[in-house]
């Protein structure tokens, strides 16, 4: 399968190189406002691509999607410092109404991976301007943070994280939902597993994990301007999971019928992931803490998505 990736920053660009070091893809076209930019990073990672795989990695423009499955739209201004995901919304709308225009005339059958923050919102204001059915607009939303969560679960532990199955809810950022009541480790609950271990999960413990997945992109912004390596590698992973229909399960943001008695909200659940999109939605079983959470976040990002008018 062939990927456009729109937008060639550290996010578009680090896509791109964990597609090439995967060899799940045949070839990468980088497209970016700045030209310039496109072909330095499409140079730069076609250069590692001998070392393990054969993936052509180019830069082109629009046109050049035309023979793309999936494009990625990783365009956009970046996260300040301090600044929540939320507070995007206006700037980088803008910007999404002329990259999907663009990406819909020479790739309108591609499926729509949108990575832009706010990714939730974003990925409404795609599915909106693209006309594409919802299981063919999807964003990355809590990928990353499942990732986190199950980092640190398995750091904690003791375990590898791919051990540990867990899922973050709701939105990509302040109100997103650790589903702690339903968290496995092997085919195990998640206290049960840790008494057995002797690594006690205690609420300080339960604290340090939850500030550790919800405030870590804010972190890595203050010492160093921008995440991108972490949502590079999940990007990688749900085109893998397209690009081979692979039916995998995985916490992305699409716009979904009903969520806590909300309608039509962009938010993220357990998904299973193939080539025709999202085949199915998964709504794992929540303790009533959790469902209120779930039901704010998704009011919140609802709430967001109406001042545009979607």
């Amino acid at each position: 399968m062939n990927i456009g990736i729109v937008g060639a920053g550290m996010v578009g660009s680090s896509a791109g190189y964990a597609l090439a070091m995967t060899d799940s893809v045949s070839e990468i076209v980088l497209v970016d406002r700045n030209d310039a930019l496109a072909r330095a990073q499409a140079e730069d990672i076609s250069h590692a691509v001998p070392f393990v795989s054969a993936t052509t990695v180019r830069s082109g423009d629009y046109a050049d999607l035309v023979d793309a499955g999936i494009v990625i739209l990783a365009a956009g201004v970046s996260q300040k410092p301090g600044e929540t995901r939320l507070a995007l919304l206006e700037r980088n709308a803008e910007v999404f109404r002329e990259v999907v225009g663009a990406v819909g005339t020479a790739a309108p059958e591609a499926i729509l991976l949108v990575a832009t923050n706010p990714v939730d919102i974003m990925t409404a204001v795609a599915t909106k301007l693209s006309g594409l059915p919802s299981q063919r607009v999807i964003g990355s939303g809590t990928i990353l943070d499942t990732a986190r969560f199950r980092s640190l679960i398995g750091r904690h532990l003791g375990i590898s994280p791919q051990s540990v199955h867990a899922y973050v809810l709701g939105e990509h950022g302040d109100s997103e939902v650790l589903a702690w009541s339903n968290a496995r480790a092997g085919s195990i609950a998640l206290e049960t597993f840790a008494d057995q271990v002797g690594k006690r999960l205690d609420a300080a413990v339960r604290q340090t994990i939850d500030d550790g997945v919800r405030n870590a992109a804010y972190r890595i912004i203050s010492g160093k301007g921008a995440t991108y390596y972490g949502i590079g590698a999940g990007l990688a992973r749900i085109v893998k999971a397209i690009a081979h229909d692979q039916r995998d399960v995985l916490s992305v943001s699409i716009v979904t019928g009903m969520v806590e008695d909300v309608a039509e909200v962009p938010l993220s659940v357990p998904r299973v992931i193939g080539a025709a999109g999202v085949l199915a939605d998964l709504f794992p079983e929540l303790d009533q803490e959790e469902q209120a959470a779930l039901r704010k976040s998704a009011m919140l990002i609802k709430q967001a998505t109406v001042s545009l008018g979607l």
